[in-house]
């Protein structure tokens, strides 16, 4: 199976898209159909014309929910970013565009959809000056498209490096919810390793056991990255199990109350310098305490201070923390601030808009080395 989610301005016609490709709607909740309007994430899939299985992780668009469209782009390797050619690019596009970029996510596809309703040449024309990405013009509408579509997500997955079925599991934990007479089930993109039925794995630092797996719906015995996995937790209480919670591969993962992070202060895609308040993409040397603290150089892109608070997203989490100075100024690239050393955890990170923060870290930690 493939993996790629959604993204664009709300109102693009994403999930207009998804269920024309897979006949199932993406839209769970009632509000949502009654809105017209993707709050929370949506789950859909389809067969390629190739027999390949392909995922969509359907994420909103709408400026209040960049939180759960975080969780949504956190763990897939690419995406279908969705353009609406009588809107062209708006608010949203860029920001789900920076966070794109700031999650590393380096592959996907451009697609402009409502072209039945204007000419998709000028939208077509704003999108190539920020994504190089291959392009494909449709409607969800009136189906328009929708073949040549199926072809591109053929060749983009097929494109995808081959995730490591031997690696230590770490499932983000995006949807849990409990089925009667099951107990406790829990859903998230496998992006490296293997699940089977009756592994031990950790949640919150105790180990709990799989009772059973569905992929698609369909029970299976064991899932190989990468997958949308619903795991059925034995003896563990929907209370322990939510949105940002990771499960884990026993003895594989280092939990840490300190993280290094670094930043890229490279310009947007559009080549301008990004501003502080915007979408800034800064470079900085940051730790995170167990107090929930990050101590960061105290500079930013414009040369104003950094914002004292931030979210940290990593993965489908979302975490408050507080930003403390660790040095006197910025470092030059790659280098460490002047007057302390570089640091070696090896870990690393990636600044992100947060909403209402300026800033936020997108943090990637590493397995246990051997």
């Amino acid at each position: 199976m493939y993996v790629i989610a959604t993204a664009g301005h709300v109102d693009h016609g994403k999930s207009t898209l998804v269920r024309a490709l897979t006949g199932i709607e993406p839209d769970r909740w009632a509000e949502e159909r009654r809105r017209g309007m993707t709050i929370d994430l949506g789950f859909a899939w389809t067969t390629l014309p190739s027999g390949r299985r392909l995922a969509f992780v359907d994420v909103p668009g709408h400026e209040r929910f960049v939180t759960n469209m975080l969780a949504g782009l956190g763990p897939v390797p690419a995406v279908m970013f969705v353009l609406a050619a009588d809107q062209g690019w708006q608010a949203q596009s860029q920001e789900h565009w920076e966070a794109i970029e700031a999650l590393g996510v380096d592959r996907g596809l451009l697609v402009v959809t409502r072209c039945d309703l204007m000419d998709p040449a000028p939208a077509l024309e704003q999108a190539r000056a920020r994504i190089s990405w291959p392009a494909l013009t449709v409607s969800g509408g009136t189906g328009a498209g929708l073949d040549e579509l199926r072809r591109g997500l053929d060749l983009l997955v097929s494109s995808l490096p081959a995730p490591d079925a031997g690696a230590p599991v770490r499932l983000w934990i995006d949807r849990a919810f409990t089925i009667k007479g099951a107990g406790t089930v829990v859903t998230g993109t496998l992006a490296a390793g293997t699940i089977r039925t009756g592994d031990l794995l950790v949640l919150d630092d105790e180990r709990v056991r799989v009772k059973g797996l569905q992929v698609t719906g369909e029970p299976v015995d064991e899932v190989t990255a990468t997958a949308r996995v619903a795991v059925n937790l034995r003896g563990v209480e929907r209370e322990r199990a939510a949105r940002g919670k990771a499960l884990l591969a026993p003895d594989a993962w280092l939990t840490t109350g300190v993280v290094d992070a670094r930043t890229d202060a490279r310009a947007g895609a559009s080549g301008a310098p990004r501003q502080a308040g915007a979408h800034v993409d800064a470079r900085m040397d940051a730790r995170v305490d167990g107090r929930g603290e990050v101590r960061v150089a105290p500079w930013r892109v414009d040369g104003g201070p950094v914002p004292r608070e931030a979210v940290l997203h990593i993965g489908s989490a979302s975490v408050p923390v507080r930003l403390r100075p660790l040095g006197p100024g910025p470092p030059d690239h790659g280098a460490a601030s002047p007057g302390h050393e570089a640091p070696d955890s090896g870990l690393a990170g990636r600044a992100l808009p947060g909403p209402g923060s300026g800033l936020s870290l997108i943090h990637i930690s590493e397995p246990t080395r051997p």
